[in-house]
C-alpha cells in the first residue's frame, strides 16, 4: 500500500463532494489499493449524523458511491494497461443499511470489482465500524468518452 491514496495521486484537483481532495467542505476520503481491493478508512464528525452516535445514510452512500468508483475505474486502469485511470460515474449502486453505523469510530471500506465490461465494473463492497459490519454496497460504473460532462474531471 501506497502513502499517496488514488485521489491525490490521479485526481489532486477533483472537487467531488464525496472523493475530490480540492474540495475543502467535502468528504475527502482516500481510498488505496490492497491487493485486488481498495479499501478506505474514514472517521466521521458530528455534522454528518443521522442523530446522536449515528451516521447519517446520505454519507454513507456516498461513502460507497465514491469508494467503488475508484475500485471501479482503477481495476479498468490495470485491465487495459492505462497510465491513467479513465473517468467514471457511477451507472446504479444499491445500499444495504444493515444496522446502524456508529460515528464515534472510524468506518472501514472494502470494495472489489466483481464482473467487468468492455466500458464498465461492477463492484461488491463492504463497510464496517466496531468490528461488525453495518452496509453492504453493489453498483456498476461506467467509463465516459469525450463529450460527457464528467470527462475531463480527473
Amino acid at each position: 500500500m501506497t502513502t499517496q491514496s488514488l485521489q491525490e495521486r490521479y485526481a489532486p484537483a477533483n472537487r467531488c463532494f464525496g472523493c475530490g481532495p480540492a474540495n475543502d467542505r467535502g468528504l475527502r476520503i482516500k481510498s488505496f489499493v490492497e491487493g485486488d481491493e481498495v479499501v478506505c478508512t474514514w472517521t466521521a464528525e458530528p455534522h454528518h449524523e443521522a442523530f446522536g452516535g449515528v451516521l447519517n445514510g446520505g454519507i454513507i452512500g456516498t461513502l460507497f458511491d465514491c469508494h467503488c468508483n475508484w475500485a471501479a475505474t482503477h481495476f479498468l486502469m490495470r485491465r487495459d494497461g492505462l497510465d491513467a485511470p479513465p473517468c467514471t460515474v457511477t451507472s446504479d449502486f444499491h445500499v444495504v443499511l444493515k444496522r446502524p453505523t456508529p460515528s464515534t469510530g472510524p468506518v472501514h471500506l472494502r470494495a472489489r470489482v466483481v464482473e467487468s465490461a468492455a466500458d464498465r465494473a461492477t463492484v461488491e463492497a463492504v463497510m464496517q465500524a466496531a468490528g461488525k459490519v453495518t452496509a453492504t454496497c453493489r453498483g456498476t460504473f461506467v467509463a465516459v468518452r469525450e463529450g460527457h460532462p464528467a470527462f475531463h474531471r480527473w
